[in-house]
C-alpha cells in the first residue's frame, strides 16, 4: 500500500484529511517526515536538510493560501553531533525567517538513520482546497520542475564539490507562500506538486470531479535539467514525473489572472485549462500518465 492508497483507507474516518494540509477554525496544521535513505541523498548538508525538511512543510500551508506562523521539527540520528544538529537548525530558522515564520524547538532522539519530522501551523481565513476547480479555469503553476531531479543527478551522478555544492542549493526551495497567499483570493483549487506535475493534476482533477487539458510546451522546466540531463526523454521525466519540486498548482479564472500576478513577484505560467471530467486528465489530446513520487 502506497500513501495516496493509505490516504484514502483514511478518507472517512478523517474528516480533515485529504489537502495539503488540515484547516481548523482558522488554523492550517500540517506535518512531514523524512528520511535520509529516501529524501536525503550523499553529500546533502544538514542545513539543506534543516531547509528542505521544514520547507516541506511550510509549501503545504503554502498550497492552502495560509500565512505561516511557526515551525517545530523532531530530529533523530544515529548520535548527535554539535556541528550537524547546529547546521540543521539554521537551515530551518533561516527559511522560516524566509516567510515572515519562526522555528520554535521541536524534539530530539535517537535512530537508526537520520530522520525528521516537522510539523508547520499558519493563519488562514479563506483556505483553498483542491475540490474546486471549474470548467473553463486556466490551469497555473508556480516557479520552475525539475529542480529536485536534477539535484539528484547531481548528487548521483557527478559528485565533484561544484555538483554537490549546486545539488544543495536546488534542493533549498523557496516555499511559495507569498504566491499563495496572492492565488487565495482568486484560486478555484490549489495544490502543491511534492507528488510531481503529473500526479498533481490528476489528484486536483479527481478532487474536484473534473478533466485537464496539458500543454506540454507550456510547462515551465528548470535551467538545471538541461544541464542534469542529456535527452529529451529524460528531461520530461525530470519535469513532468519526478516531483518534490514544491511548487504550486491552481486553478483560476482567466478573468483573475492579471490581478493575482500583479500581487505576486513568483512567475505565474498557464499551462492548461479544466475540461469536462468525461475528458480525463490529457497532455496535447493524449492520455497524461497518472505516476510521480511515491511514497
Amino acid at each position: 500500500m502506497d500513501e495516496q492508497a493509505a490516504l484514502d483507507l483514511l478518507a472517512d474516518t478523517l474528516s480533515h484529511a485529504g489537502d495539503d494540509a488540515a484547516v481548523v477554525d482558522d488554523t492550517a496544521i500540517t506535518t512531514d517526515m523524512l528520511h535520509e535513505t529516501t529524501d536525503f541523498p550523499a553529500g546533502t548538508t544538514r542545513y539543506t536538510a534543516g531547509w528542505r525538511a521544514v520547507a516541506a512543510s511550510l509549501s503545504d500551508l503554502a498550497a492552502m493560501g495560509a500565512s505561516p506562523t511557526a515551525a517545530v521539527a523532531a530530529y533523530a540520528d544515529t548520535a548527535f553531533d554539535a556541528d550537524s544538529l547546529s547546521a540543521f537548525v539554521s537551515g530551518a530558522r533561516d527559511v522560516c525567517e524566509s516567510v515572515d515564520a519562526d522555528y520554535v524547538g521541536g524534539d530530539l532522539d535517537t535512530h537508526q538513520e537520520f530522520t525528521v519530522a516537522t510539523t508547520a501551523i499558519g493563519d488562514v481565513s479563506d483556505p483553498v482546497y483542491r475540490s474546486g476547480a471549474t470548467v473553463g479555469d486556466r490551469v497555473v503553476v508556480t516557479g520552475t520542475f525539475g529542480r529536485s531531479a536534477a539535484a539528484l543527478a547531481f548528487f548521483e551522478q557527478r559528485p565533484s564539490p561544484a555538483h554537490v555544492d549546486r545539488a544543495n542549493e536546488l534542493f533549498r526551495f523557496h516555499p511559495r507562500v507569498a504566491a499563495g497567499r496572492a492565488l487565495a483570493g482568486s484560486a478555484t483549487a490549489m495544490m502543491d506538486s511534492s507528488d510531481g506535475l503529473a500526479r498533481s493534476l490528476h489528484q486536483l482533477a479527481a478532487a474536484s470531479d473534473c478533466g485537464i487539458e496539458l500543454d506540454r510546451a507550456a510547462v515551465p522546466a528548470d535551467d538545471a535539467v538541461d544541464d542534469a540531463f542529456d535527452t529529451a526523454v529524460e528531461q520530461w521525466e525530470a519535469t513532468a514525473f519526478f516531483g518534490e519540486d514544491f511548487e504550486l498548482v491552481a486553478t483560476i479564472s482567466a478573468d483573475d489572472l492579471d490581478a493575482v500576478r500583479a500581487e505576486t513577484s513568483t512567475p505565474l505560467t498557464v499551462v492548461g485549462r479544466v475540461v469536462d471530467a468525461d475528458r480525463g486528465v490529457v497532455i496535447d489530446g493524449e492520455p497524461l500518465a497518472d505516476r510521480g513520487y511515491t511514497h
